[in-house]
C-alpha cells in the first residue's frame, strides 16, 4: 500500500529547478531514506509535501490525497520534525508538548512520559533556555507521542549526541513495527544505512539513484582489502578496479560486481596473506556521486 508518492515533482523559483522531475513512493511500514548534501533540494521536497509550497509541475499525493488542495486532512495523520527546531521562548519544553499533542486530539499521558524519560528531557525548563539538541528533543517527543501514520523528519537529529541518536534509532524501528511510514530526509549517511528499508539519493534537485540498499550496493561493486607477498604495480590498469587506497600495508579498493571473479584470480598470483570483502557503504555510494561535483544549488 502506497502511503506517499510524487510523479515528475518540480519546483521552479524563476528559471532555477529547485526540484527537477523527483519521483518517489513511500510504502506502509516502511523507512525511506532520503538523502543529499544541504543544498539538494530535500527540504523544498519536504515543504512541497507539506503543503507549504506548491509544485510547478507534477503530482505528490500522501494517503491518496492532493498535498496542496487537502493539506489540512492529511495533517491530521502525519507528523514532521524539522531540522532546525523553533519554540515559544516563555514556555516550557513540557507545555509545547501538551500544545502539540491537544493540537492534534491526542491525550496518550503515558507515552509522552515515556518519551520524555528516554530523550532525558526536563520538561519544565523554559525554552529560551533549550540548547539545540533539547529543542530538537522537546520536536521529537511531540512528534512521537501523536498516532501519526507518516512521519516526516528533516534532520530530526541535529544537534543530538550519539546516545540520544540511537534512543531515537529505536524509536523509528517501533514505529515501523507498528506499520508506520517514515520519510527520513539526511545527510547523516550511517543513520540512514541502519534504519532505511529504501534510498533516494538526491543531487541538484534530481533523483541520481534510488532502491533498497541491496540493489544500490549492487550498482557499486564490492570493497576489498587485500595484502600480497609480493607488490602488484599494476593492479589500478586491471578492468573494474578503481579507488585505490594504501591502508595499514594492505591495499583498500573497490571491485565492479561483475569483474569479482576475475580480479580475485588476478590478485591471487601475488600471494595473498590477508583479504577481507564487505559491501561499500552508503558513504563510499555517497561520494562516488558528489566527487568533484559540490552541492549544486537547490534549496
Amino acid at each position: 500500500m502506497t502511503i506517499l508518492k510524487t510523479t515528475g515533482l518540480t519546483k521552479k523559483f524563476g528559471d532555477f529547478a529547485a526540484l527537477d522531475g523527483v519521483d518517489i513512493e513511500v510504502g506502509k511500514g516502511e523507512v525511506y531514506g532520503f538523502i543529499g548534501p544541504n543544498g539538494a533540494g530535500k527540504s523544498t521536497a519536504i515543504r512541497v509535501l507539506l503543503g507549504i509550497l506548491k509544485a510547478t509541475e507534477g503530482q505528490a499525493t500522501i494517503f491518496g490525497k492532493d498535498v496542496w488542495k487537502d493539506a489540512v486532512d492529511i495533517h491530521k495523520r502525519v507528523a514532521y520534525v524539522p531540522g532546525d527546531v523553533n519554540l515559544w521562548p516563555n514556555l516550557t519544553g513540557g507545555e509545547v508538548i501538551d500544545l502539540f499533542i491537544k493540537l492534534r486530539g491526542g491525550n496518550n499521558k503515558s507515552r509522552r512520559e515515556e518519551l520524555i524519560r528516554r530523550f532525558d528531557l526536563d520538561p519544565s525548563k523554559k525554552c529560551r533556555t533549550y540548547s539545540k539538541g533539547n529543542r530538537q528533543k522537546v520536536a521529537l517527543v511531540a512528534a512521537l507521542s501523536s498516532d501519526a501514520n507518516l512521519y516526516i523528519l528533516d534532520e530530526p537529529t541535529s544537534g543530538l549526541d550519539p546516545l540520544m541518536e540511537r534512543v531515537f534509532q529505536e524509536c523509528v524501528r517501533e514505529a515501523k513495527a507498528e506499520g508506520k511510514s517514515i520519510l527520513l530526509s539526511s545527510h547523516i549517511l550511517s543513520e540512514v544505512e541502519q534504519l532505511c528499508d529504501k534510498v533516494a539519493i538526491i543531487r541538484q534537485g534530481k533523483i541520481i539513484e534510488k532502491g533498497t540498499l541491496k540493489e544500490l550496493r549492487h550498482l557499486t561493486g564490492t570493497m576489498l582489502l587485500v595484502e600480497t607477498k609480493e607488490p602488484m604495480p599494476n593492479l589500478a590498469e586491471v578492468k573494474g578496479v578503481q579507488g585505490i587506497e594504501q591502508r595499514d600495508g594492505a591495499l583498500s579498493f573497490q571491485v565492479d560486481q561483475e569483474e569479482l571473479d576475475h580480479v580475485v584470480r588476478y590478485v591471487s598470483g601475488f600471494g595473498i596473506i590477508r583479504m577481507e570483502s564487505a559491501p561499500p557503504t552508503l558513504e563510499e555510494l555517497f561520494m562516488r556521486h558528489y566527487e568533484g561535483i559540490g552541492t549544486g544549488g537547490a534549496l
